[in-house]
Formats: C-alpha cells, sequence, structure tokens
C-alpha cells in the first residue's frame, strides 16, 4: 500500500514539475504557454517535444478573449 502511495506522490510532482518547466520553455520559444503546461502536466514526457520544437518566428499567439469570441460567432 505504501509504494502505491509513493508512486502517486512521485507521479504528482514530475506532473507539476514537468508543467512549470513547459511553461519556462513555451515562453521562451513563443508557443501557447496555457496549453503546453496543460499537456505536459497530463503527459510529462511531452516536455521534450516542446524542447525540439523550434522557435516561432514573431509573438507568441494570443488566444481572442470571451468578448472577441461571442462577437466574431454571431
Amino acid at each position: 500500500m505504501d509504494d502505491v502511495v509513493k508512486w502517486i506522490v512521485v507521479w504528482g510532482g514530475v506532473s507539476i514539475l514537468a508543467a512549470v518547466v513547459a511553461g519556462f520553455v513555451a515562453a521562451y520559444k513563443r508557443r501557447d504557454i496555457s496549453s503546453w503546461a496543460a499537456w505536459c502536466f497530463l503527459f510529462p514526457p511531452l516536455v521534450i517535444v516542446i524542447f525540439l520544437l523550434s522557435t516561432n518566428p514573431g509573438p507568441r499567439p494570443r488566444r481572442p478573449s470571451f468578448d472577441e469570441e461571442d462577437t466574431t460567432a454571431q
């Protein structure tokens, strides 16, 4: 029983660390920070993928606000 609890704690710590690292790397590479942090939290090995991606030229993509989405949806 204790081994299972230890693995859950280790996996949670690795997931949080992967999300934080992915957020910083995504910001450096001008990628969407929130989506990379979320995906790397769920699947920590995806941090390797973001390290291998090239840097986007220009500004980081911006998500439209809820007001902007409402005006374009109608």
